[in-house]
């Protein structure tokens, strides 16, 4: 069973006997006083959201999940629709379980799904993707001997900040987790 330190956004928990997704995890530390994990949860079933207070070493359940493979085609309307790279099953699944999908993915990416008795639960998307720079402001010269950055826009729409040598047409690498650029892809 995982410690509430080790729970992370996206991940599924039992608590109080209902299935939870985890929407977001933060420390807190102040001062001398003991350190404790808030973390926001969403019911699966009803879609209520609660914000809890867990002790850094309280144990919550973790549901038995199966991993499956998966990619995603496309959007339709508010759901995604994804393929199992097996047997070519093409699957909707909702906007609330993958709720970054839109700024990160264009098409063609294997995502991984959890299922927990057939049901998808929970959509993991790559770790990194590769996008291409649609707007980026003019390289300033002699900007590249100082830690500088710029704000460009990728083909998704999604704003990130980069080197100011990255221009229009290049194509970048983004780590999903945290929305940050990673390198030139």
């Amino acid at each position: 069973m995982p410690k509430a330190i080790d729970i992370r956004k996206g991940q599924a928990v039992l608590w109080e006997d209902k299935l939870w997704i985890v929407h977001e995890s933060t420390r807190v530390a102040k001062g001398n006083w003991r350190s404790y994990m808030q973390i926001k949860l969403k019911n699966f079933k009803t879609g209520q959201i609660v914000d809890n207070r867990f002790n850094m070493d309280e144990e919550l359940q973790s549901p038995h999940m199966v991993d499956k493979q998966y990619e995603y085609l496309y959007k339709d309307g508010d759901d995604y629709v994804l393929m199992d790279v097996n047997d070519f099953e093409q699957i909707h699944v909702g906007s609330d379980l993958m709720p970054d999908a839109d700024k990160y993915l264009k098409g063609n990416e294997r995502v991984t799904a959890k299922l927990m008795d057939g049901q998808v639960i929970n959509v993991e998307l790559p770790n990194s993707v590769n996008l291409t720079v649609t707007d980026a402001p003019p390289v300033v010269k002699g900007a590249t001997a100082t830690n500088q950055s710029k704000e460009v826009t990728l083909e998704t729409g999604l704003t990130v900040r980069v080197p100011p040598f990255i221009t229009n047409g290049e194509v970048v690498r983004i780590d999903t987790r945290t929305g940050e650029y990673i390198e030139r892809a």
